[in-house]
């Protein structure tokens, strides 16, 4: 396992296409701070102005955690389609390149390959995401210091800076289990194609499909809701809440786990029952 992990880790690193993910948000990430810093108050007063007539507003809030907090809301929408560049390719790629024989005639079990390449793909997620953390949080609280940290949702509340580092750190491990969901179901349509384009704009689509389906406020979507993981994803919020709802928060996880564990067990047979002599 060890030797397949490392060969797969040196083809997820060794492709140029691996670096995309990084170098957006390398260049994205400084951007928004610094307009965050030239702007911020502007914008928070404008995200707060129907408030601003019962309540006054003090404080360094447009600082650090704020900008990270904000950044954060922008893993729903952009970083999905980042990690699937690696997953939606990893087990595609093999077919494409028509090197699925060769590596199946290695003394090496298929499961264990498909162990090892889904974990070289979490491995990317998860540095992804952990690069994402250390920019937002590191170059906000260079740029823009600490503060207390106002979040507006259905109510408004208002976090000191003493209790928001732990929050963080637990949101973008949320963050995290959410983006290994993603990058699972790419690596399970990468097990089913032979292209990688097919698993990232599938897994794409998905994601867009569920997003409107958990935002229709129909009765009959009701009952499916509840197991999208898209209505899920977003979960690491409630990490912000004054008193934290553990119990949605672990059934958020819950649900997220479970859709990567049914993704893996589907990868693993489709990988052992697939034809490799034809």
């Amino acid at each position: 396992m060890i030797a397949a992990l490392r060969v797969e880790l040196a083809k997820v690193f060794s492709k140029w296409r691996t670096f995309i993910g990084f170098i957006a948000l390398g260049l994205l990430i400084p951007v928004v701070v610094v307009a965050m810093g030239a702007e911020g108050n502007m914008f928070f007063g404008f995200a707060t102005a129907a408030l601003q007539q019962q309540f006054t507003f003090a404080g360094n809030l447009m600082n650090g955690y704020t900008v990270a907090y904000i950044i954060l809301g922008m893993l729903y929408v952009h970083v999905p389609f980042l990690v699937t560049l690696v997953a939606g390719d990893i087990l595609a790629g093999e077919a494409t390149g028509g090197t699925y024989r060769l590596i199946f005639l290695r003394p090496i079990r298929r499961s264990t390959i498909v162990w090892a390449k889904w974990i070289a793909s979490m491995t990317y997620t998860n540095l992804l995401i952990l690069w994402m953390a250390l920019l937002s949080l590191g170059l906000g609280l260079a740029f823009l210091g600490t503060g207390e940290l106002v979040v507006i949702r259905s109510t408004i509340t208002i976090l000191p800076a003493s209790d928001v580092a732990w929050r963080f750190v637990a949101a973008y491990g949320f963050a995290a289990l959410s983006m290994m969901t993603v990058s699972s179901i790419a690596f399970l349509f990468s097990a089913l194609v032979e292209n990688a384009i097919g698993p990232i704009m599938t897994t794409m689509a998905i994601i867009i499909v569920f997003t409107i389906l958990s935002a229709i406020s129909i009765p009959i979507f009701d009952y499916i809701r509840p197991a999208l993981f898209t209505n899920h994803m977003s979960g690491w919020r409630n990490l912000f809440d004054q008193d934290v709802n553990w119990a949605r928060v672990a059934t958020s996880a819950s649900v997220l786990a479970g859709h990567i564990i049914a993704c893996l067990a589907a990868a693993h047979i489709i990988i052992r029952r697939k034809d490799i002599l034809t």
